[in-house]
């Protein structure tokens, strides 16, 4: 029975960081990127661009824009500053690997 117990303790104490490490970086990453780009950057209408399944390189050049103020923005300029350029490739990467 106390084998039993510690293998169901060693369990429920793993469970949360195996599910952690299912959600992809890239999701957890754009998240926030769903309320104006929808889920996984299928864009519904035509009032903002749809990301899903844009080519990656595109996508990174667009948000590193952001990020630098090149191309600018209301508010993607200010969210793109708060990544570092390895997490900007990771989301853009995520995007063009999504169905439009």
């Amino acid at each position: 029975m106390k084998t039993i117990a510690a293998v169901t303790l060693a369990l429920s104490a793993t469970l949360p960081a195996m599910a952690a490490d299912a959600i992809q970086p890239g999701a957890r990453l754009t998240a926030s990127c769903t309320g104006c780009h929808g889920t996984n950057g299928a864009t519904q209408g035509n009032a903002l661009p749809p990301l899903a399944g844009q080519p990656k390189d595109q996508l990174l050049a667009a948000l590193k824009d952001f990020k630098t103020g090149k191309r600018p923005a209301t508010i993607m300029t200010q969210l793109a500053k708060g990544y570092t350029d390895e997490q900007l490739e990771i989301m853009a990467a995520y995007f063009a690997a999504q169905q439009k």
